[in-house]
């Protein structure tokens, strides 16, 4: 086995993230859905029906940019827009039955994937490797942030 360095270490994180895009990308295929507008299904799988400004929040995108993403995903009948029962200036982002089944299909292909991934690994192990992934993300959030200002 050889030694671990860091080159080595970013040289597997950028095979995984490749993967990770390669599957995306397949997904996007199959479902003919994009990459934001599958996110914004996701969101909606999490917290349910809900505003598009909330949306923007949890996405950390604009509010113009999920208008065109609820505008495309209204247009496919993935979700509606709905009168918010208690704010009469907002409207409810709320997923379609076929909505819901991209949403459903995505939660269990998401849990699928993580048990084959993870689901033999002890609970040490995989504690250990959320323990530097959370590092590693932490570190290359601050090192983004550093850049952007």
């Amino acid at each position: 086995m050889e030694k671990a360095t860091p080159r080595g270490a970013i040289d597997r994180l950028m095979q995984l993230s490749l993967l990770i895009s390669s599957d995306l990308g397949r997904y996007e295929k199959e479902s003919g859905l994009t990459a934001p507008r599958i996110h914004l299904l996701w969101q909606l799988g999490l917290g349910g029906p809900t505003t598009q400004q909330r949306l923007a929040a949890a996405m950390e995108v604009t509010p113009r940019n999920v208008t065109g993403l609820v505008d495309g995903l209204v247009a496919s009948g993935h979700v509606t827009r709905e009168p918010h029962p208690s704010d009469r200036r907002a409207t409810l982002v709320t997923p379609t039955a076929a909505g819901l089944a991209v949403i459903k299909d995505n939660q269990d292909s998401y849990d699928d994937l993580a048990r084959q991934l993870f689901g033999d690994l002890s609970a040490r192990r995989l504690a250990d490797f959320t323990a530097v992934l959370d590092v590693t993300i932490a570190r290359f959030t601050a090192l983004m942030e550093e850049v952007e200002s």
